[in-house]
């Protein structure tokens, strides 16, 4: 068991720590988004390159990414480990890969704020409750234009939802992913947060850099 988790957890990172925005610019647009607007590598800053494609893939990339870690951690988990749980497999991949992509390794351990990652590995572990989290992310930007917010509640209803709509087993591994993968993903906007509370947080579409 212990020999699965860590195959599952070194599989999940390394997908996750993909650094999918930082490439896109650089092979591109040559350039490093990282010295551009917030200085962040997910979609919303890569927007800030001009090219709204390479934004929107960003997006699609880094989610997809989260699927895969989640989808590949189970079935390498339960092909390692047989009588393991696939939810306490797939929560095990869910939480590395969005680790992997807020402290990747390949850009010194210093990555996004987990938001497209955490979709998309909830996508496959969590399929409802993520939808319905990222619904609530659309209806707060379409209402406020603030990103962070969005991100920041979308994140934080996903545990309620889970609450309601997984069904199945729900082991307590399983359980805890649920609320530590959001608030990771809130704990990464310390500083949209602050400038939330201060007014001073840009708008998306603006061009002060968040």
């Amino acid at each position: 068991m212990v020999f699965a988790s860590l195959i599952v957890v070194a599989v999940a990172y390394l997908l996750g720590s993909i650094p999918v925005g930082y490439l896109l610019v650089r092979f591109f647009l040559k350039q490093d988004v990282r010295s551009i607007g917030s200085g962040n590598i997910g979609a919303t800053n890569v927007l800030r390159s001009g090219n709204k494609g390479l934004g929107a893939a960003t997006f699609l990339g880094d989610m997809l990414k989260g699927c895969l870690a989640v989808y590949c951690g189970g079935l390498v988990g339960l092909a390692l480990a047989p009588d393991a749980l696939l939810r306490n497999m797939q929560a095990l991949a869910a939480l590395s890969a969005v680790l992997g992509h807020v402290f990747t390794v390949w850009l010194h351990f210093k990555g996004g704020k987990g938001v497209a990652t955490g979709f998309g590995v909830f996508l496959v572990a969590a399929p409802s409750s993520a939808l319905c989290a990222i619904t609530v992310f659309a209806l707060i930007l379409l209402i406020t234009r603030y990103v962070s917010l969005a991100s920041i509640l979308g994140a934080a209803s996903f545990p309620v939802f889970a609450l309601f709509l997984v069904q199945g087993e729900r082991p307590p591994f399983f359980f805890v992913v649920q609320f530590v993968v959001p608030l990771i993903i809130i704990a990464k906007h310390h500083e949209n947060i602050r400038r939330l509370l201060t007014g001073t947080e840009s708008r998306f579409g603006a061009k002060k850099p968040a």
